[in-house]
This record gives structure tokens, C-alpha cells and sequence, in this order.
């Protein structure tokens, strides 16, 4: 049976962050082009009240949200932000910048439905500080991952990746802002992708 596009109820999508929200930025104005179709960010939700990114969210209109952690253990932060998530009825969470490791309280909430952007081509270089690793290892090529989470850092299944060129007189800030260009373009991409094999799967 095809499906009317219009009748189909809109994805949720939930964008966790915890600085600029850069990322956050380009799947909103994805969203809002309709690159990624029949799509809505319910809410995006920051781990620090002073997020610069909880601004840029409120001006395109985006619900936003604090839970800080207050000394609280990270299994009882995540609890919080888990019911808030399932309040709204999100379908999709994405970190975007998001600082913490979440817990497998978190990841069981919404297997497979977790998605992550690490700044280098996963596996290689998973962690903090990857364009750096990436310096020092010597590589001609590093990049950005889409992967989906699990319990592994910076391991789980990979969604979409695009490769960047490490010139020879980079630095870590020059590297970073080039990668950083491609990971606002691939960051939709990855997320239409889930919604779209969501779709085809139903």
C-alpha cells in the first residue's frame, strides 16, 4: 500500500548537546530545507546550562532543555533525560558535540536508535582529541564517522562516512574547521538515511 507522504506522521528527533551546537545547526536548517524528509527536532536537550547552542536552538523555534548533573550519578542523569525523551515520543536521538558517555540504561531506552559524529574515519582515532591523533599518527586522510552507539567508545555499527585530506602544514584548528564543513553535510545525510530504511522496513 503507498503511503500519502503528507498522512505520514513526522519523525521525532531529540539532538543532545553540550557546547556550540554546530551540528545541531545543520540538521535543523536540513530539516527545515527538507533534506531530510518529513522530519521535526522535538526537543534538544543540553548537559550544560551555559550550551551555546540551547540560543541558536530557541531562535529556529526548537524546545530546549537543561539537565545538568547536579552531582547526581550518570545513571540517574540519564533517567531523567530518558523520560523527557520518551514523554515526547522521540524516534530518533542524535548527539551532536553531546560530552558523556551514556549509560546502558540510556542505550536500552533506544537500541539502535542512538547516532553519534566522531571527527575521523572510525575506527581509527575514536575518542577526544581525534584530529590530533590524526596529526601525530601522520595520515594523509582522516574525516567524520555517522555510527550508531553502543556500549563501545566510539563503536558501534557505521552509518556514512567522508573522507577529508590532512595537508601537510595542518594544524589541529585547521583541520578541525575542514572536517567540521563536512560533517555538517554528512550529518543529515545519515540521519535521512536511518529514516528512509525506517520507512522502506514498515
Amino acid at each position: 500500500m503507498s503511503h500519502d507522504a503528507s498522512s505520514v506522521t513526522p519523525a521525532r528527533l531529540a539532538i543532545l548537546i553540550s557546547g556550540r551546537g554546530s551540528n545541531m545547526v545543520a540538521l535543523a536548517d536540513a530539516i527545515r530545507a527538507e533534506m531530510v524528509p518529513n522530519t521535526e527536532i522535538a526537543v534538544v536537550v543540553s548537559d550544560q546550562s551555559n550550551a551555546a547552542g540551547l540560543g541558536k536552538a530557541k531562535e529556529r523555534g526548537i524546545e530546549t532543555m537543561v539537565v545538568e548533573r547536579l552531582g547526581r550519578s550518570r545513571a540517574e542523569h540519564d533517567r531523567e533525560i530518558v523520560a523527557a525523551l520518551q514523554a515526547r515520543k522521540i524516534d530518533l536521538v542524535c548527539l551532536a558535540g553531546y560530552m558523556r558517555v551514556l549509560s546502558s540504561e540510556f542505550l536500552d531506552a533506544f537500541p539502535q536508535r542512538i547516532l553519534n559524529i566522531h571527527p575521523s574515519l572510525l575506527p581509527s582515532f575514536p575518542g577526544l582529541n581525534a584530529q590530533q591523533q590524526a596529526l601525530e599518527a601522520g595520515v594523509n586522510i582522516s574525516g567524520c564517522t555517522v555510527h550508531f552507539v553502543d556500549e563501545t567508545l566510539d563503536g558501534g555499527p557505521v552509518i556514512l562516512q567522508r573522507a577529508v585530506a590532512v595537508l601537510a602544514d595542518d594544524t589541529v584548528e585547521s583541520l578541525s574547521a575542514r572536517i567540521l564543513v563536512e560533517e555538517h553535510k554528512l550529518y543529515p545525510e545519515a540521519v535521512a538515511k536511518v529514516l528512509s530504511a525506517d520507512n522502506n522496513s514498515e
